[in-house]
């Protein structure tokens, strides 16, 4: 009956997801920047003088989507920490409240360590209380990817970045407003880029 349920809700949790990346909670990517319509919820860690997630410019032209990364072991041993590499290419996870952005509340865009890809906003980023770096949105639906994963024995949805594989911890079904989701990153698959005073000063 326990795995009846678990498996019950990591389907709906998977649901949840497909719906959120057929583009109900975050528009599609433009190169200058994504626009988002939500909002950070009142938990937000972050400062921000600008409410919208993502608004970055008003530039409409299509741009082609980044190529996929694709590198040998040897390679992502060679680019990345022990740690990063245990992480984010062996799928391992960090020690709860070691990682170095699980308390960080400085402004800027959270990239993929392995191929530098924008995932995570700061100002969607919330303390969950886990120890982890927690986010209720990635900065576009289509550049994550998620599987099930059962390696711990119990049902869970494994986050990746999609450009290159690497993964990034899980997410779950208990996060905030307005998406209700909470997405649990290992801070050893993260790089903060983060914004300067000028950007940070509107104009």
């Amino acid at each position: 009956m326990f795995k009846r349920c678990r498996l019950a809700q990591c389907l709906t949790l998977l649901t949840t997801l497909s719906i959120f990346s057929a583009g109900s909670a975050v528009e599609t990517p433009k190169k200058s920047g994504t626009t988002s319509k939500s909002k950070a919820p009142s938990r937000q860690t972050s400062d921000s003088s600008d409410s919208t997630v993502g608004k970055s410019g008003n530039d409409k032209s299509t741009a082609k989507k980044p190529a996929k990364v694709v590198k040998s072991a040897a390679e992502w041993r060679k680019q990345l920490t022990p740690m990063q590499y245990k992480v984010a290419r062996l799928k391992s996870t960090e020690d709860a409240f070691s990682g170095e952005y699980w308390n960080c509340s400085k402004t800027g865009i959270y990239h993929c360590v392995c191929c530098d890809e924008p995932l995570f906003d700061s100002r969607t980023k919330f303390n969950s209380g886990t120890g982890w770096p927690s986010y209720w949105q990635p900065v576009a639906a289509d550049i994550i990817k998620t599987r099930q994963d059962v390696s711990d024995g119990t049902r869970r949805v494994e986050v990746m970045c999609k450009r290159c594989d690497a993964h990034l911890g899980h997410v779950f079904g208990d996060g905030p407003a307005p998406t209700g989701l909470r997405y649990c990153i290992n801070s050893a698959s993260l790089k903060l880029e983060e914004k300067s005073d000028k950007e940070k000063t509107p104009k």
